[in-house]
């Protein structure tokens, strides 16, 4: 099955565009995890089974597993195949934002979906095509590349103009074109769009079509939900993955939060 036939699936089964980022930090978690063995994964195993419910997908970051070196490493992987076996119909993404040439890249598609058995990964396209081909080819896992991030600066870079077939526009729309038009051949192809940016969600809608868009932004970093939701959802009201990391994991109450950003999306879809 293609990653996109079981993207639609999970959102379907959950009835929900919702996405739980795990970005643990062992500072800032409760004093009992703090003290376990596996303070990342036993953190995060507790999220995903209190939130499980209302998520199509779940997106570790490695970054903050990385931070505690081999140990996070292996505690990134037990959280991959915790919820791949315990559930099935949720999805993994990766958020590695990865992308480079030749043997690193076999590196990183033996990382992220040989050893973390991950369903998709967050990839930038600032060495062309070439650093994210070997991606492209692999039908069945999703790849998600960086399109306009949420950041202040991101602007610095994403929002240069660019001559591109005889139009001057912002490079982040040069990169939604290509990705949709000339990247995409094996329909698995998504975007990062952030939401602190809701116009240009709209516009990059405009240049893809039904592509899908994993939409950071949204809880602590304000981004408006129901602009976002509006502007981004494809014509079959599917097309996001809405992505809401420390809002929801550090809440008092993880479920709560979590059902009431699942709410409030699903309210803006019909």
């Amino acid at each position: 099955m293609s990653f996109i036939d079981r993207l639609n699936n999970a959102i379907d089964k959950k009835n929900s565009l919702l996405c739980i980022g795990l970005d643990p930090v062992r500072q800032q978690l409760p004093s009992i995890f703090q003290l376990k063995e596996q303070p990342l994964f036993e953190f995060s195993k507790y999220i995903i089974d209190l939130t499980q419910e209302y998520a199509m997908a779940f997106k570790p970051n490695s970054a903050f597993f990385e931070a505690v070196g081999a140990s996070g490493i292996a505690q990134l992987q037990l959280t991959c195949d915790y919820v791949k076996e315990r559930y099935p119909d949720t999805l993994v993404i990766l958020d590695a934002k990865r992308g480079d040439i030749g043997n690193s890249n076999v590196g990183y598609i033996n990382y992220a979906f040989d050893y973390l058995h991950a369903d998709a990964i967050t990839l930038h396209p600032y060495l062309g095509k070439e650093s994210i081909d070997d991606f492209l080819k692999m039908k069945e896992i999703g790849v998600i590349v960086q399109c306009r991030n949420t950041n202040p600066g991101a602007i610095e870079i994403q929002g240069l103009p660019v001559q591109y077939n005889n139009t001057v526009m912002p490079l982040y729309q040069v990169i939604a074109y290509k990705a949709a038009h000339e990247w995409n051949a094996n329909n698995n192809v998504l975007l990062v769009v952030g939401a602190t940016n809701p116009q240009e969600v709209g516009i990059i809608r405009q240049i893809t079509g039904d592509m899908t868009f994993l939409v950071p932004g949204i809880g602590a970093q304000g981004g408006e939900l129901e602009t976002t939701v509006k502007f981004g959802l494809n014509s079959q009201k599917r097309g996001l993955i809405i992505n809401a990391g420390r809002s929801i994991i550090y809440a008092q109450n993880p479920v709560a939060e979590a059902m009431r950003l699942r709410d409030a999306i699903n309210s803006f879809r019909m």
